[in-house]
């Protein structure tokens, strides 16, 4: 297949009506959608081009934005109440059989030891573990933690590294 002057010009008109490369490759025919993308590359043809797809799926972005900064606002406030609040009640160890719905299942030690056991309180709603347990299972979105670099640890790390080699 080659593209002669007809089915260039053809292509960068149905290119600027914002066809698909699909749609544009169905309509010249005989050719693949792959070659219509690699000759509208190389005719440098604009891909920036808006078409009812490209704004319609912009309004549906810009629903999704403002639907997922409330549910953040709502999630982060439910997070700061728990964060207000000290008074924890005192943990309630129990083994794996003792447990129930309303237990927080927060496991305590290593599952080897005899002294292994879950936190007992009382669960939140909807959740497995109780309100501080629920601080570490579940941290905020998007604020990583920076990571601390203490002068007086990494000369006393590469010592170590240096002892030990």
């Amino acid at each position: 297949m080659s593209w002669n002057e007809e089915k260039v010009s053809k292509l960068k008109e149905l290119w600027g009506k914002g066809n698909t490369a699909s749609q544009i490759a169905e309509i010249i025919g005989g050719i693949s959608r792959n070659a219509v993308i690699g000759k509208a590359h190389r005719l440098n043809l604009s891909s920036k081009i808006k078409t009812r797809n490209t704004l319609s799926s912009q309004k549906l972005d810009n629903n999704l934005e403002e639907n997922n900064s409330q549910q953040k606002q709502s999630r982060k406030s439910k997070f700061k109440s728990l964060l207000i609040e000290k008074d924890f009640e005192p943990e309630n160890p129990k083994k794996l059989e003792e447990l129930d719905e309303s237990s927080c299942k927060w496991p305590v030690g290593h599952p080897e030891e005899d002294s292994f056991y879950f936190c007992g309180r009382s669960s939140l709603k909807d959740f497995s573990y109780c309100k501080l347990h629920l601080l570490y299972a579940y941290q905020p979105k998007g604020k990583k933690e920076d990571p601390t670099t203490d002068k007086e640890e990494a000369p006393q790390y590469d010592e170590k590294k240096v002892n030990t080699a």
